[in-house]
This record gives structure tokens, C-alpha cells and sequence, in this order.
């Protein structure tokens, strides 16, 4: 990319949230850290949003003091920890889930610690509460391995599932592992995703790879602080 980077949102990426003894895939924030995270938010006078909300209120120039909360996968806990803490702040988030596995468990991660994913019943109870459910594909496969057949595939099928699921549309997506080609961007325009978030350090931007941040444990006040800075020197105005 050359030039001034287009302005993004400022988007934050998790995964699960709940106590751990290990962790080694760096994917869980402790219950006490997550509250502690939202509260810190709050204290900069910022507003944990939905992909939905978030992309809404900037195309009406609403945008200003909203953070988007991103949580990918769609683990249990985002409906046992972290929707309850969202509500109490008066946030909303988007979680991404695998169509394929609902109600099963992290298959994609091997011998990771074994993390069990919502049900249909828990995706529908999340998004009654006002959070946005949108699409992780069917397997959480690596989209630059897929053959065009696959990620078609991948990319439609995992929005019909979760559009019967919830009776409603499903419009936003996330790449699996954050990584997002030319031909994998273009596919997912093409499906029909009105956006779609990638990672920090994708090659592709603009709003069908959306910049995230990893957000972890270790994230304290500072840490925040210096990854939202440090989003404000590459892709312009943190809002």
C-alpha cells in the first residue's frame, strides 16, 4: 500500500473471555480483565459498539467515541461473561461464528485447550440482547488454502446457515486467522458481505478488510493506551 493509509475504525479483536490455567494460543482474557477493559473504555469516555452500529453511525458521521468489540469464533462465554458485562456498560459487540460447529468445540485449534462454541438457541439469545451475530465461515478454514469451490462454499453457506438460525440478515464476516488475499477480499464483496474485519497487519484494507486489534490478557491501561495510539499513527484519527 502507498500512500496515506485510508482512516479506519478503531476495532478491537478477542476471542474468549473466562477463567484459563493455560492458554498457549493467546486467545483468552480473564473475566476480571475483560471488566476491567470495558471499564477502562468507559473512563475514556469511549463506547464499546457492534461492526453494525460502529459502520452505521459513520455513514451518518455518528461515529465519534465508538470502539468496535469484536469477538471471534463464537465461544460459550461470549454469552455466559461477556454479554452480561457489555449490558451492564450499555455496549454491543459483534461475535463471528463458525456455522459449521455450533454447539461443538474448537476442532481447528488441535491440541489446544478445548473451548466449547454457543448453540443455535445461545446464538439467537445474544442477538435478542442486541449484539450483532455475523459470519466466521463453516470450518474456520484458511481461506488462501481454499480452492475457488471452497471458499464460495465457506462464504456462503456459513451466511445461509446463520440467516435460518437467527431469521434475519446476516451481513458482516471475518477472515479465519486474520488473513485475507486479493482473490479472498474480492470473494467475500462478491458473496454479498456488506463488511468484513481482517487483523492489524493485513496487506489489504478498506472495508472489506478492516483493521483489528488484538486485544489479551495482558492488556492493562497502558498497553490500551498504546495500541490505540499506535492505531492512530497508522490508519489515522483513533475515534
Amino acid at each position: 500500500m502507498t500512500g496515506k493509509p485510508e482512516a479506519m475504525p478503531y476495532v478491537l479483536m478477542y476471542h474468549s473471555v473466562q477463567e484459563y490455567e493455560s492458554d498457549p494460543l493467546l486467545v483468552t482474557v480473564s473475566p476480571r480483565r475483560f471488566t476491567a477493559q470495558m471499564a477502562w473504555l468507559r473512563r475514556q469516555g469511549l463506547r464499546g459498539v457492534s461492526m453494525r452500529d460502529l459502520l452505521t453511525a459513520e455513514a451518518s458521521g455518528r461515529a465519534r467515541g465508538m470502539v468496535g468489540l469484536t469477538f471471534d469464533d463464537g465461544y460459550t462465554d461470549f454469552a455466559t461473561e461477556v454479554v452480561p458485562v457489555l449490558t451492564r456498560y450499555g455496549f454491543t459487540a459483534t461475535v463471528f461464528a463458525v456455522a459449521g460447529h455450533l454447539g461443538g468445540h474448537n476442532v481447528w485449534d488441535g491440541d489446544g485447550p478445548r473451548k466449547t462454541l454457543m448453540t443455535a438457541d445461545e446464538l439467537r439469545e445474544v442477538a435478542r440482547a442486541g449484539m450483532e451475530v455475523a459470519s466466521h465461515t463453516v470450518n474456520h478454514m484458511l481461506l488462501e488454502l481454499a480452492d475457488d469451490t471452497e471458499l464460495d462454499l465457506e462464504l456462503k453457506e456459513s451466511r445461509m446457515i446463520l440467516e435460518e438460525v437467527l431469521d434475519r440478515d446476516v451481513t458482516g464476516f471475518a477472515y479465519p486467522y486474520g488473513l485475507a488475499g486479493a482473490r479472498e477480499v474480492d470473494a467475500v464483496r462478491a458473496a454479498g458481505y456488506s463488511y468484513a474485519c481482517a487483523i492489524w497487519r493485513s496487506e489489504h484494507s478498506g472495508r472489506h478488510a478492516l483493521a483489528r486489534t488484538y486485544i489479551g490478557d495482558k492488556d492493562g491501561p497502558l498497553r490500551l493506551r498504546a495500541k490505540r495510539a499506535r492505531h492512530h499513527l497508522r490508519w489515522g484519527r483513533a475515534r
